[in-house]
């Protein structure tokens, strides 16, 4: 047996949260939830009070901090990242600790211990994170794209840099699967931006930023940023849409294996050279990959000569693509009704808390491209009406609508993720088995409980 299922681990952790929720825990049913992982955890232990004047210390939480660590160690013995928990009382007075490992198939959760995403299909990602760039004929270098002016600019401003040879070029480009851009390479042959180059000197590597205009990878640092390269949970990733207006200087993607990522703005904002720009952009022009958001880039220069000679403050980026007709989000803040979000384009509809009566599916029954719904509970009026949405790839529902789906075995086969809706207050046991029985129908690894008896 893990030591993470050891009822020693989590005694420390044990006693305070029955310190902290006696009353809570006092009569039979009552529960707490939380979980640990091992770059943070969310517990329910009463913390004392601050003292007045005074910022909180490690010793004000040293209790909590000693018994999460317990558990942590245990998870690095186990190999582990995460492991969710539930005390009870029992009918009978015993207190009972669940653990809970969520396990390959299952997305962490926003309220632990209820599940995030369940992983139907091994492997499966969202449909804008295999979408790849749309070929623009006639796509060239933008006027300002010259590798001459910019490599004797960066000499000017950087007359003892230590450049990087034609065997080291070279063997990026072999690392990388790609050929350099002429102004990639006339950057690299003035700087290969490397620390040692540098003796450790800040001031060395700050007058190569100053001079290029980024916090500038070195040569061995050069990545590309394809979807993979920017991952995001099932969740919120299927919600998402990639749209390319007709005049977009950059295509609307997760990634592109045309994006080489080169230096970081120092705000955590990678900048790349765009080999695969929108129909209104130019090949090799600069973007800026906002670590913010999970799709699409701005547009920084057109070209990496335009960039180090202009030295640009911002960049530009189109607004998000979070809008009909292609994600539609019915609720009182946004679309009346289901009709209103039907369009053949329609990718994503969303179906939040509105007023009046349940809602229909059958304006959207059909379309073309339609591949991903959540609705909250109570929000359909027939959730057997799912049967006629033949192409979801992700579908999020409350737990009595998925029941319904389950006992008429009307559970889309087309799916590759799903999410359970948890609202209010609702105990965790009938979620996880809710997501067992999911999980089941496509033969995945269902989630790990194991039920340690801690007495009274």
């Amino acid at each position: 047996m893990s030591s993470i299922h050891d009822l020693a681990t989590w005694e420390p952790l044990l006693r305070l949260v029955r310190t902290s929720n006696e009353e809570r825990l006092a009569a039979p049913g009552g529960y707490l939830t939380g979980r640990i992982s091992l770059g943070s955890w969310s517990v329910p232990v009463r913390r004392p009070r601050l003292v007045p004047g005074r910022a909180a210390q490690v010793e004000d939480m040293q209790d909590e901090f000693t018994a999460v660590e317990r558990v942590r160690d245990a998870l690095r013995a186990d190999g582990a990242k995460a492991v969710s928990f539930m005390v009870e009382t029992a009918a009978d007075g015993r207190t009972l600790l669940h653990v809970v490992e969520s396990g390959p198939a299952v997305e962490p959760g926003v309220m632990s211990p209820f599940v995030g995403a369940l992983l139907l299909v091994e492997g499966a990602v969202p449909e804008p994170w295999r979408r790849l760039p749309e070929e623009v004929p006639g796509a060239v270098p933008a006027p300002s794209a010259d590798p001459e002016l910019l490599e004797r600019t960066l000499r000017e401003r950087l007359p003892d840099a230590i450049g990087a040879t034609e065997e080291e070029i070279a063997a990026a480009e072999a690392r990388l699967g790609v050929a350099l851009p002429d102004e990639l390479k006339a950057l690299y042959r003035v700087t290969r931006a490397r620390w040692e180059d540098w003796g450790g000197d800040h001031a060395a590597e700050e007058r190569v930023s100053d001079a290029v205009g980024c916090e500038l990878f070195s040569l061995d640092g050069l990545y590309i940023a394809d979807a993979a390269s920017r991952p995001c949970p099932w969740r919120f990733a299927a919600d998402d849409a990639v749209v390319t207006t007709p005049d977009a200087a950059v295509q609307g993607l997760v990634g592109s294996p045309g994006w080489i990522v080169f230096g970081d703005n120092g705000g955590g904002d990678r900048l790349a050279v765009d080999l695969t720009p929108g129909p209104g952009g130019h090949k090799g022009q600069v973007i800026v990959i906002d670590h913010e958001r999970t799709i699409g880039a701005g547009l920084r220069a057109d070209s990496l000569t335009g960039m180090v000679t202009d030295l640009p403050d911002g960049w530009h980026q189109d607004r998000d693509a979070d809008g009909p007709p292609v994600v539609a989000r019915v609720n009182t803040h946004y679309l009346g009704s289901v009709e209103a979000a039907a369009h053949p384009e329609l990718e994503v509809l969303c179906i939040g808390w509105r007023k009046g009566a349940p809602v229909s599916l059958a304006p959207v029954a059909g379309l073309p491209r339609l591949r991903t719904l959540t609705a909250i509970p109570g929000a359909l009026a027939d959730p057997l009406e799912i049967a006629g949405l033949t192409g979801l790839e992700y579908l999020s529902l409350g737990p009595e609508e998925w029941r319904v789906l389950l006992d008429a075995g009307a559970v889309p086969r087309s799916l590759s993720a799903a999410g359970i809706e948890v609202q209010g207050e609702q105990h965790p046991l009938p979620i996880l088995d809710l997501a067992d029985e999911l999980l089941a129908l496509w033969d995945r690894p269902l989630i790990g409980r194991t039920v340690l008896d801690a007495g009274r």
